[in-house]
Parts: C-alpha cells; sequence; structure tokens
C-alpha cells in the first residue's frame, strides 16, 4: 500500500472510542441526530480519529428503574446524526446562554463532556474547531479544578467549568464539563468533531463528574432511563442515523432486541458466548469472554490471538512473528501433549518455562501485541513476546483438537497464524476481489448469534481499479482484570440497533432496519 494510504488507515484505525455526531430537535417530540455522508478531503488524510479506553474506575453509579416495554418514539426525544465516511458519528449540542456550538461524538466508551477552551493557546488543533467561551454565557458557574484524560495517541487537559448544555430542544442545567486547554495536535488537527460527550457510567468519569446524561434523568427531562442508537451505513443516503435519548424509535429495527445483562459498570460491558468464523467457534470463549458496545469506536477490537485467526480467514495480510514461530517449532508438540493431558490452558505457558505465574493468574496475560514487545530485547522484551506467542499457540491448538484435527495440521495450523499477526498499525489489506468467498464472522450473545458479512466487516476506500480494502478487525489486548475483551464499535452498531438500557443495566441488540 502506497504511503498516503497507510496514513489515512492509520487515522481510521486509531478511533476506537470516540465517533462525532449532531443534533436537531423534531416537531413529533423525539430529539434527533441525524447523519450525513461526505467525500474523503485531502486534510482528513492526515488524522480523522483516536484511539483507547481512559483509565480509571472510580465511583458507583445511581440505579434508575425502566418498565420491560421500551419508550416509542413519542416519549422519547431524538437527535439526528451526521455520518464521516462511516468511520465518524458526531452532532451538534450546545452550551451556555445563549448556546456556543459544538459537534462532539456521543461516546458510550466514556463519561465525560469536553470541548475546546477560548484559553486554549498552544495547541494547534484549537485553531480549527469551535473554542467555549465563559465569558459570552449567563449561565456560567466558575469551577476551576483541573483535569486530563488520557487517549490511545496523547491527552486532553483542561479544568472543569459548569454550565448549561443543549441538545436538540432539551437544556441540561448547571453541567459540569471540561474545558479543554491542550489538545494532541495530530490527532485533533482534521477532526470533524469538536469534543466528546460521554454515555458511559458515572465510575469511569474524571473527576467524578456526573455524566450529561445522569442529569438529563435527574432533571426529568426524559420519560425512561434509556438511550439507543441507529447508525447508518449506507454511503449514498444523507441520513447518517440517529440517537433516541429516552426510548426507541421502531422504524430503525426488525423483530426483538437480545438483551445482555451489563457484567461491570463503567463501560457498557457484558458477558460474550463466543466468536465464530465461517460457523466455526475461535475457541477464545470456552472460559468466558467479555465484550463492550462503544459508539466511539469504528471498528472492531479483540484480542490478538484470534483476530490473527481472523486474518488467516478472511485472507488479510498481517506481520511474521519469529518468536511465534520458534514457539511452534520447539515447543508445539510440548504444548499438545499438556493440552491432551488436561492441564489447565492458562498453567501451560509456565510450566514449560516460557511465562510466570504468580499463583494466581499468569502475569503476561495482560500482554500487548507481539510486535510491540519485540521492541526492547534487552529489558526482557524477548521473554515477554514468546510467553505472549505461547499464549496464543494454546488457543489456537486448543481450539484446533475441539475439531480434532491431527497433529501435523494442528502445528501447521499455529506456524500459519504466526504468519498473520495484526499489524501495530492495524492496517490488514485484503483483495477486494475476493469478498464474495470470505467468511461471515459472528459473535453469540445472551445465546443469540449476531452474523456480520465481508460486505459488512470490510472498509472498502476508492472505486474500480484504485479501491483498497482493509479489515475491520484490530488487535488490542486489554490487561486485566479488565481485559481480555472485544469492542464492538460502529462496524457492529451499525449492523445492529442498539439500546443502552440504564434502569435494568442491560444492553439490547435487534437487526437495524
Amino acid at each position: 500500500m502506497g504511503t498516503a494510504f497507510r496514513n489515512m488507515l492509520s487515522s481510521f484505525f486509531l478511533v476506537l472510542l470516540l465517533s462525532p455526531l449532531a443534533l436537531s430537535a423534531s416537531n413529533d417530540g423525539l430529539v434527533k441526530v441525524a447523519l450525513k455522508k461526505k467525500k474523503l478531503d485531502q486534510v482528513s488524510r492526515l488524522t480523522t480519529q483516536y484511539g483507547s479506553i481512559e483509565e480509571s474506575i472510580r465511583m458507583p453509579m445511581k440505579r434508575y428503574g425502566l418498565a420491560n416495554n421500551l419508550a416509542s418514539n413519542d416519549d422519547a426525544d431524538i437527535v439526528p446524526l451526521k455520518n464521516y465516511l462511516d468511520a465518524q458519528y458526531f452532532g451538534e449540542i450546545g452550551v451556555g446562554t445563549p448556546p456556543q456550538k459544538f459537534t462532539v461524538i456521543f461516546d458510550t466508551g466514556s463519561s465525560n463532556l469536553w470541548v475546546p477552551s477560548s484559553k486554549c493557546y498552544f495547541s494547534i488543533a484549537c485553531l480549527f474547531h469551535s473554542k467555549y467561551n465563559a465569558r459570552k454565557s449567563k449561565s456560567y458557574t466558575k469551577n476551576g479544578k483541573r483535569a486530563e484524560i488520557h487517549y490511545g495517541t496523547g491527552a486532553i487537559s483542561g479544568y472543569f467549568s459548569e454550565d448549561h448544555v443543549t441538545l436538540g430542544d432539551l437544556v441540561v442545567e448547571n453541567q459540569d464539563f471540561i474545558e479543554a486547554t491542550r489538545e494532541p495536535s495530530i490527532t485533533f488537527v482534521a477532526a470533524k468533531f469538536d469534543g466528546i460527550l460521554g454515555l458511559g457510567f458515572q465510575e469511569i468519569s474524571v473527576g467524578k463528574a456526573v455524566p450529561v446524561w445522569y442529569n438529563m434523568l435527574d432533571q426529568g427531562l426524559v420519560k425512561e432511563p434509556v438511550f439507543s442508537f441507529w447508525l447508518n451505513r449506507n454511503a449514498d443516503e444523507e441520513e447518517g442515523g440517529e440517537i433516541v435519548f429516552g426510548g426507541v424509535d421502531p422504524d430503525h429495527y426488525k423483530g426483538e432486541h437480545t438483551w445482555a445483562p451489563v457484567s461491570q459498570k463503567g463501560y457498557w460491558q457484558f458477558d460474550m458466548d463466543d466468536v465464530s468464523v465461517d460457523g466455526e467457534t475461535t475457541g477464545y470463549c470456552a472460559d468466558g469472554c467479555s465484550a463492550i458496545a462503544d459508539s466511539g469506536t469504528s471498528l472492531l477490537a479483540g484480542p490478538t490471538a484470534v483476530v490473527a485467526q481472523i486474518n488467516h480467514a478472511i485472507g488479510a495480510s498481517g506481520v511474521a512473528s519469529m518468536e511465534c514461530k520458534a514457539v511452534v517449532s520447539q515447543y508445539g508438540k510440548q504444548i499438545l501433549e499438556l493440552l491432551l493431558s488436561e492441564t489447565q490452558p492458562k498453567k501451560i505457558c509456565s510450566q514449560i518455562g516460557l511465562c510466570t505465574f504468580d499463583g494466581k493468574r499468569d502475569v503476561s496475560m495482560g500482554i500487548e501485541s507481539v510486535v510491540d514487545v519485540n521492541v526492547d530485547k534487552s529489558s526482557g522484551g524477548l521473554r515477554d513476546s514468546m510467553c505472549t506467542a505461547c499464549e496464543m499457540a494454546v488457543v489456537w491448538m486448543q481450539n484446533q483438537l475441539r475439531q480434532n484435527q491431527t497433529e501435523e495440521r494442528i502445528l501447521n495450523y499455529a506456524n500459519e497464524l504466526c504468519e498473520r499477526l495484526p499489524s501495530p498499525m492495524g492496517e490488514s489489506a485484503v483483495d477486494c476481489s475476493s469478498l464474495s468467498s470470505m467468511p461471515s464472522i459472528s459473535f453469540t450473545i445472551a445465546g443469540t448469534t449476531f452474523d456480520l458479512t465481508p460486505e459488512q466487516y470490510i472498509l472498502k476506500v476508492g472505486e474500480g481499479a484504485a479501491a483498497q480494502c482493509i479489515s475491520g478487525f484490530i488487535a488490542l489486548d486489554v490487561p486485566p482484570p479488565r481485559g481480555p475483551l472485544w469492542i464492538l464499535g460502529d462496524i457492529f452498531m451499525g449492523r445492529y440497533h442498539t439500546v443502552f438500557d440504564y434502569g435494568n443495566l442491560r444492553v439490547g441488540f435487534a437487526e437495524a432496519a
């Protein structure tokens, strides 16, 4: 791939946990956020998004009751969304009196509201976005407490202020938010959004600030403690999608929702039963998996071991790991013998001396990708990468044993996967002409299987002979106790209408219409 295209892909893949939207009120009592498609311009090729999850889990959230029957759009507020290249879904809000307008990402993977400040003097990114000016607001209240939020490509920092926030016709009074005085310039210069409005739980709110959604409920602005997303994945349509506060829009889903209880408050996290390729389990969820539904993540992120299996199945490019191949060559048969002897899989790599074990869990289970760890071999990086490779090999071999494969086939398969480890930047290219022969990828949640076709999980950029196709799956190894974790971003939420039910602490998925 050319350098320009690789740079663009890097921008796409760094979108983990954020997507922009825009707000307007409809005349049916709903607040809708509409999404629109835009052409890819040269500026947006530089960088459009960023990634990673904020670090802290702090105070307990309030619990709100909700009837089993969700409110229809007659009882809710709907905000229309705008869609930029199926990668950013953003909407407009107002901060202050009179409202100062900002485009923000409605992000279920974070919990704070922040916008650029008029006092952002030293970050180039602030020159390209709307800035909040406290002196122009009649409802501003000074706070001044310092705040910083870390993302995968840098941090925003500033201080807390308090003011009214407008979403469509709704006005949330006395809302704490962060005035950002510093932003990572490379990340935000070309972003289509100004800031972020977090819709996660208060447990992950920086500074213990009460999230906007909590205040919407406390101030009686919506009738039911539930909100829902419809993301339009049709690039030819002007309407980009909508977020409904206080209910669901029945026009945008088919059938009934499948409900998964929230397993850990912070992110919208739930248990996942399985991840399958063309109907065959990857084996990774045999001992349980966790996932989060994240409107701020453009793609689908999962553990390196599973993404490597998916890469192999769809013919995506990857990077070869000599450590991985060495583990399969030198220890492959021993790993198989231990699996057959019913040794606990998590203890195998420590038993053969490639990982250390602290009596409770393998300390290497929260590993980075093999490529990242390989950088510094002088400080134990080689040992860590061998441990990482061993743990992945155990997963792969255990899955092949369940399928009754021969020893030769199992070792060959593991060696092939060592050639397909995801790139550190995520740009795993596929042949656009091969989409029809690629398998479906499925996620089983609460006993229901949710399929994604190649047309849905492959991102196609450009047309005709110049078109480039890339896998929508990227590797992200979230360390315990929070991980391992799957992040189901806009690719998944675009296929499946998603409901976030605060009252019953559950997430619902139904086929989008």
